[in-house]
């Protein structure tokens, strides 16, 4: 009996995401969750339900875990990283997901 991969979980989009990216620039505060008095006022570059690509002075690892607050309203959100890449413009992006809950972001994403 041949079973079918994709029962239980969804497929993966072309670059082996889960779920589409949406440009947005959300202003978000972003500390390691061991010091978040020290947080780093930034934005976002894109967004999904479950994930975010943030701009970033600070290089960090992948495996971090950080507390990533949306300043549009939206309750402080536990994230991990799962890359960090230098910036062509100085500072760096780090893509960060979200495994406890999904972000419903606050601002529409731009086209």
């Amino acid at each position: 009996m041949d079973s079918d991969p994709f029962i239980g979980r969804r497929p993966l989009l072309s670059d082996g995401r889960v779920e589409k990216r949406h440009r947005a620039n959300v202003p978000v505060h972003l500390a390691r969750t061991k010091e978040p008095r020290g947080a780093e006022r930034t934005f976002t570059r894109d967004v999904s339900p479950h994930g975010a690509r943030v701009v970033t002075m600070q290089p960090w690892h992948s495996g971090d875990e950080q507390l990533l607050t949306p300043l549009t309203g939206e309750f402080p959100q536990l994230a991990r990283v799962v890359y960090c890449q230098p910036s062509p413009a100085g500072g760096y992006y780090v893509g960060l997901h979200f495994p406890v809950r999904s972000v419903r972001w606050g601002e529409a994403p731009s086209k």
